[in-house]
């Protein structure tokens, strides 16, 4: 992934050193399993241990040569070992060392991930407390419905965002395996000995079968949830752009002084980070793709999937952790227009309270058709005379007054109807003070 779009924690997980690190951690375990099985005595598993090193430069030249990284990996290994260097990589093949440590990458990739979304989570938490109580305008189809509150869209967040961390939780358990059985996964060179020692001591557990890889459906359903989370968070962002917009305009995302919105427009404000979260989740899906592509391979393997994985792995957990803290960023620094919001409650002159209406006339005691008659005719009323209310049309309506009290009717535009059960709501989801 490009520097722009990287952070260095997660750097530090999959740059070339780190993995190349986990490959020798996977030779070094499959030693110490050999050692005490008798294979390797104890002053060799020392040397081994103290001596064995890999430089990236050395590697990259013997490939030259070999055209396969793990064997120039493995001898730029052993040039600075002495004869005990034979016992390196005893008994296994390269993806026994590759699938192991890829395992262990997207095992801390995702530690890396959950705490970003454990850090998201308190901040929705924050907003939506902070602004329970904040009436605005909900939509349904881009068109005014009826009233919410700021607060139930940080919450609506918060509940996903807490989904999202307990499948990403599952995904980690479901790829933290790691497998050291030989060419075809029939431990023919070695035996499931050697593979519980290595994966207990890198803290994962054995593939209980595989054939020269692990299968792919771990990678994919890790991928998968990858990308369900960065579309969590897209849908998040275009709420936001959508509610910055010129005509709306009741939140608008952080803009930093001196920060510059277009090369030729000095007033414009963009939401500019919101856009970038929804085009990289545009580029994870894609990644989706290509992993669940990978699923079906030839008989027991075949290396088809092993160029795609180089990037996409790396790049949506790389890519999502960029999202999540820019999304963080957004939602501390978001700039909140309650009077706008008031102001386009009012736009619709009572409109919105429509359902409200009809309900009370039938509980009045008309037939839903009659009901749905008499405040339609009194909404029409409201959208072709300019200086209309629906509660002055109302008030005006014989047929309504026999119905219902001037009392009655007021109380029906009454916001505070609207948020009555957020309370409940709330403390469902655990965010009661």
């Amino acid at each position: 992934m490009i520097e722009r779009y990287t952070r260095p924690e997660m750097a530090a997980i999959w740059n070339e050193e780190a993995k190349f690190r986990r490959m020798l951690d996977v030779e070094i375990a499959a030693c110490e399993a050999w050692t005490k099985k008798g294979l390797i005595t104890q002053t060799e598993l020392k040397k081994i241990k103290k001596n064995a090193s890999f430089s990236l430069k050395r590697i990259k030249e013997i490939e030259q040569v070999t055209n396969h990284d793990v064997i120039a990996f493995i001898e730029s290994i052993e040039e600075n070992l002495g004869p005990e260097g034979r016992w390196v990589h005893y008994g296994l093949t390269s993806s026994d060392v590759l699938d192991t440590g890829l395992g262990m990458a997207m095992r801390d990739a995702a530690g890396v991930l959950l705490k970003a979304l454990k850090r998201c989570v308190k901040v929705l938490a924050q907003q939506a407390r902070k602004y329970k109580n904040q009436a605005m305008i909900g939509r349904t189809h881009g068109i005014h419905a009826e009233p919410t509150s700021l607060g139930m869209k940080f919450a609506l967040w918060y509940a996903e965002t807490q989904r999202n961390i307990q499948r990403l939780e599952q995904a980690q358990k479901e790829i933290a395996y790691g497998k050291v059985s030989g060419a075809v996964g029939t431990y023919s060179q070695s035996d499931p000995s050697i593979e519980l020692y290595v994966c207990k001591k890198l803290k994962l557990k054995p593939s209980p079968i595989s054939t020269q890889i692990i299968q792919r459906d771990r990678h994919a359903y890790y991928m998968e949830t990858i990308g369900l989370i960065a579309a969590s968070f897209e849908k998040f962002s275009t709420e936001i752009r959508n509610l910055q917009r010129t005509d709306i305009r009741e939140i608008e995302e952080p803009f930093k002084k001196g920060q510059k919105g277009s090369s030729a427009m000095p007033h414009k404000r963009n939401p500019i980070t919101s856009e970038r979260i929804s085009g990289l989740a545009r580029v994870i899906r894609g990644y989706v793709v290509t992993a669940l592509e990978n699923v079906t391979l030839w008989h027991e393997r075949d290396i088809s999937h092993s160029s795609t994985e180089r990037i996409i792995i790396p790049d949506a957990t790389i890519l999502l952790d960029y999202m999540i803290d820019k999304f963080i960023n957004i939602v501390n620094n978001l700039s909140v227009f309650p009077d706008r919001m008031q102001e386009n409650l009012n736009r619709m002159r009572g409109l919105i309270f429509s359902q409200k209406m009809l309900l009370a006339l039938i509980k009045s005691g008309l037939s839903r058709k009659e009901a749905y008659v008499l405040v339609q005719r009194n909404a029409m009323k409201v959208w072709e005379k300019p200086n209309a209310t629906l509660e002055s049309c109302l008030l005006s309506d014989s047929e309504v007054m026999q119905r219902l009290s001037p009392r009655e009717i007021k109380m029906i535009f009454d916001i505070k109807n609207y948020l009555r059960y957020t309370d409940k709501i709330y403390k469902r989801l655990g965010l009661e003070r």
